[in-house]
């Protein structure tokens, strides 16, 4: 993935609402399904790591991108941005 394909999706993310937060449980392997599922949908999506997470994000997140084959967009603070695009129907059309 280019810088220029990167910073586009960054500015797309700025306006997404956080909609999956990891707390104490971390990631277990229901809510990786679930990230799955809204990946395959949605193809960009925002993650809060809760100050509750027993784990730090920088331990569980390379896990978590290799696991669903995602792209780690960017992480600020306590917010994760994830992108995969869909094999299917892309959504999202990458600037090139």
């Amino acid at each position: 993935m280019t810088t220029k394909q990167r910073l586009y999706l960054r500015k797309l993310a700025q306006t997404l609402p956080t909609k999956y937060q990891v707390g104490k449980d971390a990631v277990h392997p229901e809510f990786i399904q679930l990230l799955d599922l809204a990946l395959t949908k949605q193809e960009l999506i925002k993650i809060h790591v809760l100050k509750s997470a027993l784990e730090d994000a920088n331990d569980f997140l390379p896990t978590l991108v290799k696991t669903l084959k995602a792209e780690l967009i960017q992480t600020i603070g306590h917010r994760v941005i994830l992108y995969r695009a869909n094999p299917k129907n892309p959504r999202i059309q990458l600037p090139i």
